[in-house]
């Protein structure tokens, strides 16, 4: 040993290139300016993962009702699978029943038909009690016209031609709508500077063809000139069309940011797993607040509706199936946060979470030794799972997380499903380690092996 060194490596290089030996008040004091120096990197850790936990709560919600949005306003195909249930709701059907009974019955008129019998009659010299018996069929005859249109519109609405003609409507409308907010020249429904104009190219084309098929031979110099009629023009329209941009910006890029900073909370936290726990469960926190937020503004929708103005059940039926979607991305985003909450648990160092990982492993073990005994060994592959357990279960639950995120539109029952996969999974992999079987013995040294 080297006189005036340090029996032990010193801290610092400098120290050691200058030979110079720390004394017990130096080193006191540098392990004391190192432990403040940790301690503040870890307060500014947790002072940064709980910023970013904030920001990740509160853009949550947010995150998936832009989503939801998005793809309601800007997806024709979505929307038109989000109003398709409409046509075979029995309120929503009676509503409109009942909407287009009166509307034909309205444009009756039977005062008049009535009057023009009261009329006949009393031309044609029918007794006098006859005829002011004839003023008085007005409202019998009401109600016989008001039965029939009833019955027939009935039999069309419950048919099946309309359910094809509402989602076909349904598809034209939105389809012209969308083209119009984002500025496209595709549809019959064009936006224009500030102006929405309407195409009917089509319609001259086939009315010419028409006329022609007819004997008019002349239609077929009908110009292709005006082949387009100004509705309207706003000055909102360029308003509504940045909203239409707004919307697709934030319904793909919003969640993308929420996504990324709830990655960056867990990341920067100095426990990750305690993170991963707390964002998790917070999550799910936000997702209970928005259920009870739409059922909040369910209940405020149905009091606002004016007496005699529409059916409650048609209103409830109309907001129940419009926002289904939200409703069902909500309770798969909460439990997908419970899931990942019961994970992040299950490896910690709880007497629960020890507990459970105990007995999967004895359940395991149990397996692996019974395929043993029945002459199933997995060999080398088993051995080699059992090194790399920890990458095998990863690579499983990554798995499944990407199934998740490319799966469109994942439902309760999609995540409940990939969750048994992950499970099955990985208990196989556990199985199959446990049934490897004993290892090779080594050779021992000084004996040639045979």
């Amino acid at each position: 040993m080297a006189s005036g060194k340090a029996s032990g490596p010193s801290p610092s290089g400098e120290d050691a290139r200058s030979g110079h030996a720390l004394t017990a008040e130096e080193r006191a004091e540098y392990e004391r300016l190192r432990r403040v120096t940790g301690v503040r990197h870890r307060r500014l850790r947790r002072v940064g993962a709980s910023v970013l936990l904030v920001l990740t709560l509160l853009l949550a919600p947010l995150a998936v009702v832009a989503a939801w949005v998005h793809d309601t306003v800007s997806d024709t195909d979505r929307y038109v699978q989000t109003v398709a249930p409409l046509a075979s709701d029995p309120a929503v059907r009676k509503t409109v029943i009942d909407r287009l009974t009166n509307r034909v019955v309205d444009n009756i008129d039977v005062e008049a038909v009535t009057a023009s019998l009261t009329k006949a009659l009393a031309d044609t010299g029918a007794p006098p009690r006859v005829v002011d018996a004839s003023e008085n069929l007005a409202a019998p005859l009401r109600s016989a016209v008001q039965t029939v249109v009833h019955r027939n519109v009935s039999r069309v609405i419950a048919g099946d031609a309309f359910e094809q003609v509402w989602e076909g409507a349904n598809r034209r409308a939105h389809a012209a709508v969308l083209n119009m907010l984002t500025g496209e020249r595709e549809g019959a429904l064009r936006a224009t500077g500030e102006a929405v104009e309407l195409d009917i190219g089509s319609v001259v084309d086939q009315v010419r063809q028409r006329l022609v098929d007819q004997g008019f031979e002349k239609a077929a110099v009908i110009p292709d000139t005006d082949r387009t009629i100004a509705l309207f023009e706003t000055e909102q329209l360029g308003k509504a069309q940045d909203a239409m941009r707004l919307l697709d910006i934030m319904g793909t890029w919003v969640p993308v940011l929420t996504v990324a900073l709830a990655a960056l909370a867990v990341w920067t936290a100095p426990g990750h797993r305690v993170m991963l726990l707390v964002t998790a469960l917070g999550i799910g926190l936000m997702m209970v607040l928005l259920l009870v937020a739409l059922a909040v503004v369910r209940r405020v929708y149905l009091d606002g509706i004016p007496p005699g103005a529409q059916s409650t059940d048609a209103a409830a039926a109309i907001f129940d199936i419009f926002v289904r979607f939200l409703r069902e991305s909500t309770r798969t985003l909460l439990v997908v946060s419970l899931i990942t909450a019961l994970s992040a648990y299950l490896y910690g160092p709880g007497r629960a979470a020890r507990g459970v990982r105990r007995l999967a492993r004895r359940g395991a073990t149990a397996a692996g030794q019974a395929l043993n005994r029945a002459g199933l060994r997995t060999g080398t592959a088993g051995r080699l799972l059992a090194e790399h357990r920890s990458w095998a279960t990863g690579i499983t639950i990554g798995a499944g997380a990407l199934a998740l995120v490319l799966w469109n539109h994942p439902t309760v029952a999609a995540v409940a499903l990939v969750l048994a996969l992950v499970l099955v999974v990985a208990a196989l992999v556990a199985v199959l380690a446990a049934a490897s079987g004993p290892a090779p013995a080594a050779d021992e040294p000084g004996h040639a092996v045979p």
